[in-house]
């Protein structure tokens, strides 16, 4: 959330952290990774899409579910992947995990706190155009969360997300739906009343239907499944997997093996 991707094609780099500079990105390390911090709703989301990404590729990959690390051997891409909320437990799920930001703090901050772990990821400063403008190798497992409705072109960011789908592999997208309810929730609510993100972190016209996820998607060649909804529950202070999609929801797309 809060992440303007621009198109451009600069091939990721691996950045390095100024051993001077390790203080300033611990402090945006501990606050990305603050469950009560101004990134809390992603902390709250987190749990419901970490269980569905891990259910997906067991489930398509025919994986060990009871495995520790159900994920080793896969390789996996979290395009705009901020300050690594998804990519860090990707890998420690056992996948080699591949984190693209556009944001080079974001990424640094990302950095510093899988060292302070003691958890192997793959952090890239960049764009998904980058990857494919120099010759990255496909990837079994590509995710799109919370980034598409922050990008300029949505249907292009996708189907070059779907572009980096290995035969075989798996595509993940998750995102808001563009309705009525979506803006009086996500941007009224979110935003202005309840203060859970900054106001004007979202543009309600750039939020993506189902339909448009589903025909960028197909039109890049994947088999997408049937949409899943995400709701909040405010007496619990959970989301959960529903067939309401119209605030948020997920896609699963698929690349058949020749």
């Amino acid at each position: 959330m809060g992440k303007t991707l621009v198109r451009d094609e600069t091939i990721p780099e691996a950045p390095s952290v100024d051993p001077a500079e390790i203080d300033k990105f611990r402090a945006m390390a501990a606050d990305w990774w603050s469950p009560t911090g101004k990134f809390a709703p992603l902390h709250k989301f987190n749990p419901v899409r970490l269980t569905f990404i891990r259910d997906a590729a067991v489930t398509h990959f025919g994986l060990d579910g009871d495995s520790r690390k159900p994920l080793e051997e896969l390789r996996l891409l979290d395009a705009g992947c901020g300050g690594g909320l998804v990519t860090e437990p990707m890998a420690r799920l056992g996948a080699h995990a591949v984190g693209v930001d556009a944001g080079d703090k974001n990424i640094k901050a990302a950095m510093v706190h899988a060292e302070q772990v003691h958890v192997d990821v793959d952090y890239r400063v960049g764009t998904v155009e980058g990857l494919i403008h120099g010759g990255e190798p496909k990837f079994d497992i590509v995710l799109a969360l919370e980034v598409v409705e922050h990008v300029s072109d949505p249907a292009q960011f996708l189907a070059d997300c779907a572009s980096l789908v290995a035969p075989g592999g798996m595509m993940v997208m998750a995102t808001l739906n563009r309705t009525a309810k979506a803006y009086a929730l996500a941007i009224v609510g979110a935003e202005h009343i309840l203060r859970w993100l900054p106001v004007g972190t979202h543009d309600w016209s750039k939020f993506v239907t189902p339909e448009e996820g589903r025909a960028a998607m197909t039109g890049a060649g994947l088999a997408v499944r049937d949409t899943v909804g995400v709701s909040f529950s405010p007496l619990s202070g959970r989301w959960s997997l529903t067939k309401d999609a119209s605030v948020n929801y997920m896609l699963v797309g698929t690349r058949p093996k020749p």
